[in-house]
């Protein structure tokens, strides 16, 4: 089995790596990356490992982030010191969530219930692992709404009627297709895992943007794309070129 670790404490890491091939011996650990964009460079251009072992808060932002620029074609299981994201990590891929600090028994089970999984697909030869987590994680358990307030008024925005999220100073505000803002309570990254990968892209850390909304694309200096919308925004919207064929393959994967 090959395995990549996500993790930007060193010291983690290899512990990690240690208890690993102490419980697993005949296992190889092919990775240990320690960030965000790191993660999307090396799913982008190498085969996808057999199982993943990966910390939410990273040095360059949140782990979330990753699966939405890179199709991330293995199990994962996440490792955090932090409970309150074990929603998020259900629906991207997660076959399981260990807090920090977990025990050798910990992630024997872990691995056991890895096991579990691959051996009951295999005997019924009706599908593998990753088609089971994809039809957990499917798009009919995204976000369709939102309730917002504005004007001593709850209201219910569709999420179809979003045309996108930003960060407004320092916390997310969305504007739909007719121009209407509204503030929201949960950050940005939150939010992007609650909602459609194949109809929101993260652009960058700063915007989120629905799929309908994408009015063109330019080349820009720096290898960059500049992205105009069908509804005004206070910025230029730039992506760096590290990200710019992740942008391209959403905008052709309908």
């Amino acid at each position: 089995m090959n395995i990549i670790i996500i993790e930007d404490e060193i010291k983690a890491a290899r512990s990690l790596e240690n208890l690993i091939l102490k419980l697993r011996p005949d296992t190889r650990i092919i990775a240990k990356i320690q960030s965000v964009e790191g993660v999307i460079d090396y799913l982008s251009h190498n085969p996808s490992p057999d199982l993943i072992f990966m910390d939410i808060q990273l040095s360059d932002g949140i782990s979330f982030d990753i699966f939405k620029s890179v199709k991330v074609a293995c199990p994962v299981i996440f490792c955090t010191a932090f409970g309150e994201y074990a929603m998020d990590a259900i629906k991207e891929n997660g076959i399981d969530y260990l807090l920090k600090p977990f025990s050798e028994t910990d992630l024997q089970n872990a691995f056991e219930k890895v096991d579990n999984f691959k051996n009951f697909f295999q005997k019924t030869s009706e599908n593998n692992l990753l088609d089971l987590l994809s039809k957990i994680n499917g798009e009919e358990n995204k976000k369709k709404s939102f309730l917002v307030f504005k004007n001593n008024k709850y209201l219910t925005v569709k999420t179809e009627d979003i045309a996108y999220i930003y960060i407004n100073y320092t916390s997310p505000s969305m504007v739909t297709f007719k121009g209407e803002q509204f503030d929201l309570n949960q950050s940005l990254d939150q939010l992007s895992a609650q909602l459609s990968s194949k109809q929101f892209f993260r652009l960058n850390r700063q915007y989120l943007i629905n799929f309908s909304a994408v009015k063109e694309v330019e080349h820009y200096f720096s290898r960059k794309l500049y992205v105009k919308l069908t509804v005004p925004t206070d910025e230029k919207l730039l992506i760096g070129k590290e990200k710019t064929a992740q942008f391209l393959n959403w905008l052709e994967d309908r």
